[in-house]
């Protein structure tokens, strides 16, 4: 029996996932194999395999990809850990997200090569600003060429310092001084994490909460590393306005959120996390099966 096509938006996403889901269960499919130039960046998915007739369809008839963010996609899919990226279907809705709020200013967290950041500076009006953080300077200068070429490169504030630097320390003072890291950092890979103890903070003024930003933000991305993702949400949480959108990346994390592993701290960082915004009064939430796994929380 023909099935209709959903268009990729929450309520659609939502239900062609809960279809697909008990599909999936039916036939023992392992999900997530690549098919370019769609490539997805983990090993199981909960929607239909990116080989597959339907999902090729689903894509073909609801992506509008600017030709520079198209070719900044298949470059980072060249790099290392660069299928970790936001994936194409993801950046969209959250494009389309940032338009429907009329959003001015979209925070980053882990650029890379800045797919994510260009896919929101696109959305923005010509004065809008996306802030992201980068740890590792080389990443971001392979993308630098293409934000120029799609001439949003003046709305990319690139801060080239651990993320937790960037935002600030949370209100209480008692923000964790350790910055962890991945390889290469800003990607959002399982493996390959390390940690800078005790790190200096910087001076109030380089801080987005302390420069008096709380509350300005519409939009928010956390992709970084997941050793400080509660920091991260926490201070999210506080640089966007009510009504703004924080999308929160890799949150199924190749499905080892079931049962974290000793061997793999992240699954249970990510795994506290999705029980820590479940139960968060201050958002509504939803969490898609796009990718591995994307959280919309959208501030009350």
């Amino acid at each position: 029996m023909t099935q209709p096509m959903p268009r990729i938006s929450v309520p659609a996403a939502l239900a062609l996932g809960s279809a697909a889901l008990g599909a999936a269960f039916a036939t023992g499919l392992f999900l997530g194999r690549r098919c370019p130039p769609w490539r997805s960046r983990r090993e199981k998915r909960l929607l239909p395999a990116e080989d597959s007739p339907l999902w090729q369809y689903l894509l073909s008839r609801s992506m509008r990809e600017h030709p520079a963010l198209r070719s900044l996609r298949l470059l980072t899919l060249e790099q290392p850990q660069g299928n970790s990226m936001m994936t194409c279907e993801q950046a969209q809705l959250l494009a389309n997200l940032a338009r429907l709020i009329k959003a001015k200013k979209a925070l980053d967290l882990g650029t890379f090569t800045g797919y994510s950041a260009l896919a929101l500076a696109l959305a923005l009006p010509p004065a809008g600003r996306v802030v992201t953080c980068e740890v590792n300077p080389g990443p971001p200068e392979l993308g630098r060429p293409l934000w120029r070429q799609a001439e949003e490169e003046h709305k990319i504030d690139l801060r080239l310092k651990p993320a937790l630097e960037t935002l600030g320390e949370h209100r209480s003072g008692k923000g964790p001084r350790a910055i962890s890291q991945m390889g290469p950092p800003g990607a959002s890979g399982h493996r390959g994490f390390r940690t800078q103890p005790h790190l200096p903070l910087p001076s109030p003024q380089d801080e987005l909460l302390a420069a008096g930003e709380a509350g300005t933000f519409d939009v928010a991305v956390m992709d970084a590393d997941k050793d400080n993702c509660t920091a991260y949400y926490e201070r999210c949480l506080q640089l966007l306005r009510p009504g703004g959108v924080l999308a929160v990346l890799s949150v199924l994390w190749g499905g080892e959120v079931l049962q974290p592993q000793p061997r793999d701290p992240q699954a249970q960082f990510v795994r506290n996390l999705n029980e820590r915004i479940l139960r968060d009064a201050r958002v509504h939430i939803s969490l898609l099966p796009l990718g591995d796994g994307l959280t919309l929380a959208f501030k009350i």
